[in-house]
């Protein structure tokens, strides 16, 4: 048993990092197919809609930094913490990754045939990246308290 409760700390640990890049993946592909078929239909600005689409890469990063900040000994007394710390900071960056490239896909359907709302189009893709910092920051705080 408790060899189970060791992998699921070490799953915990690199758990941020493979969630996040799934999630960044999925949010980048999908905005950047938004992007390729916009410049299809307009003559300029195209770097705004390449831009826009690397958005969801950044829960890749916070991955990464949480995954720094629970790499540390797993013991039987850390291991529970680390597998939840490290798997729900890694659902929750994966589904925002995800769901900022659907915001982001969304900007620039819409700031294609109207490029003056490009900038306002966009604040959806930035409000749910706050949430993403939100369970980064989280992270890394409550990660702070996990035994040594």
């Amino acid at each position: 048993m408790d060899v189970f409760i060791l992998a699921l700390g070490w799953l915990g640990i690199f758990a941020p990092t493979a969630l996040g890049a799934i999630g960044s993946i999925i949010g980048c592909a999908r905005a950047g197919q938004a992007a390729c078929g916009a410049m299809l239909d307009v003559d300029g600005g195209y770097g705004r809609f390449v831009g826009l689409s690397a958005l969801p890469s950044s829960q890749m990063i916070y991955g990464i930094v949480v995954m720094f900040s629970l790499n540390r000994e797993v013991t039987v007394t850390s291991a529970p913490a680390l597998f939840a710390i490290g798997v729900l900071a890694g659902l929750a960056l994966m589904f925002s990754a995800i769901y900022q490239g659907a915001c982001c896909a969304s900007a620039i359907n819409s700031s294609k045939s109207k490029p003056e709302i490009f900038g306002l189009s966009a604040a959806p893709a930035a409000i749910v990246e706050g949430f993403a910092v939100f369970a980064f920051v989280f992270a890394l705080v409550l990660s702070g308290g996990i035994p040594s």
